[in-house]
């Protein structure tokens, strides 16, 4: 919202400076994204009459122009503008001059423009003469009869003055950002009324008073409203109307608010619906037909051309303006195309109505055009204010001498918008602020923001104005005691609670996890849980694979980000392919992560929203085995200490031969967590990586379930172990976990311990067959062990692994 503190000044006294101004509107709650000095940037531009045009002896197209600028030597200026005469009154940049816009036909550029004397076709010139744009106003709300060419300027004016001074343009503009609830904050009085509570002024409300001729209204038009979606209907007739350029003052306001001025009917309606808020629309009789103005909804299937000659279809949920016979404009969005104002219109609707903020925004939407007047509709208008909006524009219609006004309007008001009180309690402000006001203070805030104030002692029954519709419970008006107390004086005070902050078990454990992690080296990642379904695509995933089950956004704002992710993966390898190709030759990286899968079981209900660990390697240090290591610490961290990992074939993402299911051992199950191993060369050629990656994906809701932390003391040994070393010849093929397996199942309680030191493939190896070595440590919690003791364990061991496994001891 484009705010005009000259504008403002109209409704209220101001007098501090702009910086002081916008300090203290954003301390009362207005914010504001810039503030910027109108047509800042003109220096050495003053205005000048042409006294004298000659054609240029060299030039076709060049003048040579004798100007007056209040001084007693003409000013020679040679231009090629094509519609200025001898007596017209210009803006002329002298020598030396500078401009904030671009030259005519000049590309745009930021900064100033400086001007100075030089020939053109060997003809001295000692400036330029300026157009609207090259004094800066933007090409949007250049007034129409100035958009080509040099401006004329029709204002009485003083020669030789500054073209910014002469013409009002020293002004500070503020651009206020008004959210959604605060529609009142999209007009300049209700801005102004912002501003006169916040300095402690009186606000006073433009004229809306006018002479009226003895033809009343209602004997040119009536209205009928057939639907509840208008909540107010007025109209008021003007006779002999004059269409002409609006006086200048009313043209640079709505220059500063970012309107293009086009004539004076036009012009004070949307003068009008800046200053009140309330978009009006004005019909030309001629267009209205019988006479008469129907407010109902379309039928479904009807069309209508809109005044941006668009054809658009309706339906049953759109609002219409009809005469007799047909649809004359679309309700709160925009009006026909044979309704507008011509040059020879003579006699004028006034349209000024409330219509219901979800229709209206519903019709937009469905339409897909949206308007100045719809964006205010969709907010919510006040229905209190058409009868003043259409009473000011008929006071400005005649201060312009644009026409007669007719008497009385007519007025379909169906049912009258009334404020509710709300009770608000003095001692209830003051605790939720942490202040110690009066209820004085409160009464007088409430009043400067025209609130009624009634009730006694602790107990205040404030009733709003219409206007306020976002004031409806006691805590709204606790909030405006608060930013007119001003937000910079309100004690700063931690909450006050009995609450004891705690961690879940699962933020414990994630947490755990992440240090973890990031003491074995790896780095923490965070990936959008928004992605594209093309993801599982590029690393191989079957196409019936519930990793497949997306959860799919409604309103995505791509493709890249149309569903939510049902596993880590496609994330990691994107975060490695992005390090691999900025030449990172070593990456360890995790995410502990939310992913989502649709419930088949409810598909109408939420998805399974889970926790994952990924983990993702490559670097000439990595293996599969490095990979697997760290998973076996990290899960014995986590309280998981008896695992499988068993081979994997069948899973498209990993190398058919290097990878491993990760299955957790308890005592009433097994239970498979994760899965594990080298990313398949096809996969990692679809990200662009030319080495081996390895990746490790983990269930975390099933950690948690499983995991158990609780440290159990236990005595320090007191008897010494003893250990062997076995190497076994196997089959190639045979999974490790199998051996390890045997081995408890052939063990008794002596047996403390179980570590693999090698796996070896080679010469020294027949083929088909492989080497593992491993550590066994034997000892007794109540003696020592003998020989004997060992050796008759130690045999059972190797009987079953070559019983069960066809394992052979190798010579070490």
């Amino acid at each position: 919202m484009l705010v005009s503190l000259e504008w403002i000044k109209d409704y209220t006294d101001i007098n501090v400076s702009t910086s002081e101004f916008c300090e203290k509107m954003v301390m009362s709650g207005s914010n504001l994204e810039t503030c910027t000095e109108f047509c800042s940037g003109i220096d050495g531009v003053v205005v000048g009459r042409i006294e004298k045009i000659e054609k240029h002896p060299e030039a076709d197209k060049l003048v040579i122009c004798q100007l007056n600028v209040g001084k007693d030597d003409l000013v020679q200026i040679v231009t090629g503008a094509d519609n200025i005469f001898e007596g017209a009154v210009v803006p002329v940049a002298l020598h030396n001059s500078k401009i904030p816009g671009p030259l005519h036909g000049a590309p745009k550029t930021e900064g100033e423009t400086k001007i100075t004397k030089g020939k053109l076709r060997g003809v001295v010139s000692n400036g330029m003469l300026c157009s609207a744009g090259e004094l800066g106003l933007d090409e949007k709300v250049v007034p129409t009869a100035h958009r080509d060419g040099i401006w004329i300027i029709e204002e009485d004016v003083k020669l030789g003055e500054d073209i910014a001074v002469a013409l009002g343009l020293t002004d500070s503009v503020i651009d206020f950002e008004i959210t959604p609830n605060r529609p009142d904050c999209l007009s300049m009085i209700g801005m102004a009324r912002e501003a006169a509570a916040t300095f402690n002024t009186e606000l006073k409300y433009p004229e809306t008073g006018c002479k009226e001729s003895d033809e009343k209204t209602e004997d040119c038009i009536q209205v009928e409203v057939k639907s509840d979606l208008c909540l107010r209907y007025t109209a008021r007739v003007i006779k002999d109307v004059k269409i002409k350029q609006s006086p200048w003052w009313l043209q640079k306001r709505l220059i500063k608010a970012g309107m293009r001025p086009i004539n004076n009917i036009v012009d004070i309606t949307n003068f009008v619906m800046m200053e009140y808020g309330q978009p009006l629309h004005a019909f030309d009789i001629r267009s209205i037909e019988g006479s008469k103005i129907i407010v109902d909804v379309a039928k479904k299937g009807d069309k209508f051309t809109t005044l941006d000659e668009v054809e658009r279809n309706l339906s049953e949920n759109i609002l219409m303006i009809n005469d007799a016979k047909k649809a004359v404009a679309i309700a709160g969005v925009m009006g026909g195309l044979d309704s507008g104002i011509m040059a020879d219109t003579t006699t004028v609707i006034i349209e000024s109505a409330t219509f219901d903020k979800d229709g209206i925004r519903k019709a937009s939407k469905e339409l897909g055009h949206r308007t100045e007047a719809s964006g205010r509709f969709e907010k919510g208008i006040d229905p209190n204010l058409c009868v003043a909006a259409a009473d000011r524009v008929c006071h400005l219609i005649e201060l312009t001498e644009s026409g007669a006004v007719l008497k009385d309007s007519v007025d379909v008001y169906p049912k009258e918008y009334v404020s509710v009180p709300v009770k608000v309690r003095v001692d209830r402000v003051n605790k939720v602020l942490g202040i110690e006001a009066s209820r004085q203070f409160m009464t007088d805030v409430f009043e400067s923001l025209e609130m009624t104030v009634s009730g006694d002692g602790n107990i205040m029954i404030v009733t709003p104005p219409t206007v306020r519709q976002d004031l409806l419970i006691e805590e709204d008006f606790i909030e405006e005691v608060a930013r007119m107390y001003g937000y910079e004086n309100l004690p700063t005070t931690l909450p006050k609670s009995n609450a004891v902050s705690g961690e879940s078990e699962h933020r414990k454990l994630r947490n755990i996890a992440r240090e973890s992690l990031c003491s074995m080296g790896f780095n923490e990642i965070q990936t959008y849980s928004f992605v594209s379904p093309r993801g599982i695509d590029k690393i191989n995933i079957d196409e019936d694979s519930w990793e497949r089950a997306f959860v799919e956004l409604i309103n995505p704002l791509g493709d890249e980000n149309s569903v939510m992710r049902t596993i880590l993966t496609p994330n990691m390898m994107d975060v490695l392919a992005r390090n691999y190709s900025r030449k990172i030759e070593k990456v360890r990286a995790f995410e502990i992560g939310n992913t989502f899968v649709k419930n088949f079981m409810n598909l109408d209900g939420l998805p399974d929203e889970t926790y994952s660990i990924c983990l993702g390697m490559y670097g000439e240090d990595v293996n599969f085995f490095s990979l697997k290591g760290v998973i076996k610490e990290l899960l014995n961290i986590l309280g998981i200490e008896r695992l499988s990992f068993i081979a994997e074939k069948e899973y498209g993402v990993y190398h058919p031969g290097r990878c491993a299911r990760i299955v957790a051992h308890t005592k009433d199950e097994d239970v498979e967590i994760g899965i594990m191993g080298e990313i398949h060369p096809d996969v990692t050629d679809n990200y662009g990586i030319s080495q081996r990656v390895y990746v490790c994906e983990i269930m975390f809701e099933i950690i948690h379930e499983l995991s158990d932390r609780e440290i159990v003391f236990s005595q320090l040994p007191k008897y010494p172990s003893t250990s062997r070393d076995i190497a076994l010849l196997v089959d190639e093929d045979l999974e490790v976990g199998k051996i390890e397996e045997t081995i408890l199942e052939a063990s008794t309680e002596i047996l403390e311990s179980l570590k693999m030191f090698d796996i070896y493939k080679g010469k020294q190896v027949a083929e088909g067959k492989k080497s593992v070595a491993y550590s066994l440590t034997y000892r007794h919690r109540d003696k020592t062990l003998k020989d004997a003791d060992v050796d008759m364990v130690h045999e059972n061991i190797l009987k079953a692994l070559e019983s069960k496994l066809s394992a052979t001891l190798r010579e070490m």
